[in-house]
This record gives structure tokens, sequence and C-alpha cells, in this order.
């Protein structure tokens, strides 16, 4: 079985590779579920890492219908991440109905090869699930990552599983989303998938002696002086786990 991190900087990305994991999503602002990773971030992944990268090819954060500028920016991504040696891109993109954009996503396909190609959460926005499957193995994308349509991979277990059964062997469906190593065990069991998506991490203290505490350069909600790290225990533990299966 292969666990795939998803990580929010190259920093995260080298805990995720010391923790067990085969494969890691490149994201950056996992505030907005994740977006494109810079240039430098995907360099100095590359530099330290053995295991695949997978660099995610999304603008902005919300919805997945995009602009024709926005669809370019894409295509420029999906050009950059090849030519820094990444071994795939993550895309999703839809039409205003709720299915799956086949012609954009067929460009990005065909800029992106030969890299894998991952489909994104994007699928857990459609409104025919089972014809949006049946629209990615026509283009030929690797895999899709899902939550079963739910706000977690555990809710949805039952879809992801009649996916998988209705796949086959023409695509593999990732569940993520929600996964712990408290319900890890579980989703293996109620899925039956191969490949597992998780992003585990621990908050990391600032080492600054000078604070200014009343002023934010973000969210009210989050601290400036503290930032968030992929936890290479916690990877380790989930590796440990569906090991066991």
């Amino acid at each position: 079985m292969i666990l795939e991190a998803c990580v929010n900087s190259a920093i995260s990305a080298i805990e995720a590779q010391k923790g067990g994991a085969e494969r890691i999503e490149l994201c950056e602002n996992m505030h907005d579920g994740g977006i494109t990773p810079s240039t430098g971030t995907i360099v100095f992944a590359r530099k330290h890492l053995r295991i695949p990268i997978f660099v995610m090819i999304r603008p902005r954060g919300a919805d997945f219908l995009y602009s024709d500028e926005e669809f370019g920016i894409m295509e420029e991504d999906v050009k950059m991440a090849k030519q820094l040696g990444a071994d795939g891109v993550v895309a999703g993109i839809l039409k205003p109905d709720g299915s799956i954009d086949t012609d954009r996503m067929q460009k990005l396909i065909e800029l992106a090869s030969p890299m894998g190609f991952t489909c994104h959460r994007a699928f857990d926005m459609t409104t025919d699930p089972l014809k949006a499957l049946d629209d990615l193995i026509r283009l030929g994308v690797d895999r899709i990552l899902t939550s079963g349509q739910s706000d977690d991979a555990l809710q949805g277990a039952p879809l992801i599983r009649e996916l998988i059964l209705r796949a086959g062997k023409k695509i593999t469906i990732m569940p993520g989303h929600g996964i712990k190593e408290h319900n890890l065990a579980q989703i293996v069991h109620a899925t039956g998938a191969e490949e597992f998506h998780v992003y585990l991490t621990k908050q990391v203290k600032s080492k600054m002696k000078f604070t200014r505490d009343h002023v934010s350069m973000g969210t009210v909600e989050s601290s400036e002086y503290e930032y968030t790290v992929i936890d290479w225990q916690r990877i380790r533990n989930a590796k440990a786990i569906i090991n066991g299966h």
C-alpha cells in the first residue's frame, strides 16, 4: 500500500520523506485547500527528495471553474513543473454544470505527459461521480483523490468502495481528506483502497525573541509566532497502520 503525504512546503516534504511517505503532493497555502507552490519550493524539494513529487496545479482557492486567464496560468505551471523535474501534477477543472471539463483537462494531460496526472478533489464537487469517473478514465488520468463526495473519507467510504470496484485496474482511486491515525485502519477496511492521502501536521513555535502580538499579518485566528509543518512521526505511524493490513 502507498502512503501519499500532502505537504505545505519543501521543508514539510523532507519531513514526510523522513517519515516513510512514498509520494508527496506539493502545495502551498493550505488555508485555501492548497494552491500551486513556488518555483523555489519545487526546486528545493526536488533537490532533497528521492520519492516522487506531484505538484498541485491550482491558481487559487474556491471553486474549480476557471477563466481563460486562470487556465493559461495552469498551463504555464504544468510546463514549469515538468521543467523542474516533477514526477506528476495534480489538477481538476469543472464546467459550470458540475461536470468534468474534459477539453481543458485533456490539454493539461497532454502538456504534462509523460508525467503522472492525478485529478484532485474537484472530483468531489461533480454532480455525477460515476460519469466523472468514466470521463477521467477516458482521458487517461492515472489517479483520483477523493473523499467520496463527503466531508471526510470515512463518511464517503461507501462511494469510494463503489468507485474502486467500478474502476478496476483502469484508474487508481485514492481516499483522502480527514484521514488521521485514529480512523485510517477503518478506512483501509471499508474502502479496499491501495493508496491513501494524508495531511498530518504539528505546530512549530517561532524562535523570535521580540514579538508584536497586537499586529497580525494573516487571519486573526492564527498566531504570527507559530507555523505548520508535516510531523514525520505521525507519517511513520500512519505508514505502520497501513502496513499492518
